[in-house]
């Protein structure tokens, strides 16, 4: 007798898919035709969908109900706090919190947020004269903000340990996240965040405070994932109170190394960081904190600085931000900039002001996936220098001989193409660092790895100006 298998081919593995048919289907349950019914999100969990004819039967029974349940119980939950707004002008709307809400949907995927097809299409509809305007104002807005930008590339002494392996062998090693890493922990030590052991020493006396001789006493890392980062940080600079915040949910995590450390107190919030508020976490409330994130991806890096830099409005309904005076500094990695919502996005009214309107922001966000396509060794010239690499653009292209943009954009080289999507990064994460530098903390912006080690390599980083 034929072994019943399901009938879906499996083209690169060359035979049937091996699992089960359903009954009365010749096909298993990955593999069956969709009804023709409307399928939906599950508002639970939109990494999955359902029928909408079964939206209420699937929502009682959702395997996430137990945990959205306990997490809207939290008092450091609340819905939307640190989302923003389409427009900063509109006064704040109040928002009614419902009962049910999505713990672990991408920051990126609410529904008045624009996708990156949409912004595809919105580019290739563009006139060729408008398109090419639109990069002379990328030009001249990246030459008018973005000229401090320095390499800093640092592997400070304390970081050692991990460098020449002397840790953990059960630990993840991987060079290149490792050097990331430590710069990042080194540029904090460099601009006077941290201390490191010689510096603790001298601190070290019976009347020094704690904070006195670690700098700060607590480190909440957002988009932690497996939190490898603040083990880092943890191993050396003797951080003692560790909060880690991360929606999903991940195997092989720094957690049980770093529980195993005599007392270090470890919190793992489960939470999105837009719904997060930090000032409500009670362990937290009153203790001076260090937030960092490496490869804090798209709007997500924008949600943590309104985390940790609130926003209110005065009397006469003009919005102000400033920190929480527990926070001692912040280093943030940005990346994915492609996912960049201009309702989250920080510095509104900055590029406002700039000429850059919330269309061309949208389109700028879009050419930053271009910074990653090309290769990034040697041969990828600075971005100081993309006029030598942009004007055939506007002498050949604009002139009226291509049908549209999508025909410019074909015929760009891929060199262009990667320093204009440099550009645009540069301009979006400039911005951050304003509104912060509005906030009241002094900041710097560089690269803190070659592009060998990762294209990825841009660090915002803050401090209170009077904070040691």
């Amino acid at each position: 007798m034929e072994e019943r298998r399901c009938k879906f081919w499996l083209p690169k593995k060359n035979r049937f898919c091996a699992n089960l048919p359903l009954h009365d289907s010749l096909f298993c349950g990955n593999h069956n035709p969709r009804s023709n019914g409307q399928w939906i999100p599950c508002p639970l969990d939109p990494s999955h969908s359902v029928l909408k004819e079964n939206l209420d039967w699937h929502v009682k029974r959702c395997p996430l109900l137990k945990q959205v349940q306990s997490l809207t119980l939290q008092p450091f939950y609340q819905k939307g706090i640190n989302a923003g707004r389409d427009n900063d002008d509109e006064e704040e709307e109040e928002e009614k919190v419902e009962d049910l809400v999505a713990i672990n949907k991408p920051g990126s995927e609410s529904l008045d947020n624009i996708s990156s097809e949409m912004k595809r299409r919105a580019v290739y509809g563009m006139s060729a004269p408008d398109f090419c305007k639109l990069i002379e104002k990328i030009e001249a807005v990246h030459g008018l903000i973005c000229k401090d930008i320095r390499d800093s590339y640092k592997m400070p002494e304390a970081c050692n340990v991990w460098m020449k392996r002397e840790i953990d062998r059960k630990l993840p090693f991987q060079e290149k996240h490792v050097m990331q890493q430590a710069s990042i922990l080194g540029n904090l030590e460099e601009f006077g965040v941290l201390k490191n052991a010689i510096g603790r020493a001298q601190c070290d006396c019976e009347e020094a405070s704690e904070d006195e001789k670690n700098g700060v006493s607590a480190v909440v890392e957002f988009g932690a994932g497996r939190g490898y980062l603040t083990q880092m940080l943890a191993d050396c600079y003797g951080i003692k109170r560790v909060f880690l915040v991360e929606r999903k949910s991940y195997k092989l995590k720094a957690d049980r190394s770093l529980r195993q450390k005599e007392s270090l107190i470890l919190e793992r919030l489960r939470i999105d960081i837009e719904d997060l508020n930090l000032n409500a976490v009670e362990s937290l409330r009153g203790s001076p904190y260090l937030a960092i994130g490496k490869h804090l991806c798209g709007p997500a890096t924008d949600l943590t600085l309104r985390c940790c830099l609130a926003e209110h409005f005065s009397q006469n309904s003009v919005k102000h931000c400033s920190a929480n005076r527990n926070l001692r500094g912040l280093a943030i990695a940005t990346c994915c900039h492609h996912l960049c919502q201009w309702k989250h996005y920080t510095s509104k009214k900055y590029l406002s002001h700039l000429g850059i309107t919330k269309e061309e922001f949208h389109a700028i966000t879009w050419f930053t996936s271009w910074a990653v396509d090309a290769d990034h060794g040697s041969d990828l010239p600075e971005v100081p220098d993309v006029k030598l690499h942009l004007e055939s653009i506007e002498n050949k292209e604009c002139g009226g001989d291509a049908s549209g943009v999508e025909d410019i954009v074909r015929n760009m080289k891929a060199v262009e193409r990667a320093v204009l999507g440099f550009m645009c990064k540069q301009i979006i994460d400039m911005g951050r660092l304003m509104w912060v530098k509005e906030c009241g903390l002094e900041t710097e912006f560089v690269k803190y790895v070659p592009s060998s080690i990762s294209p990825e390599n841009h660090l915002l980083i803050a401090r209170h100006t009077n904070q040691f």
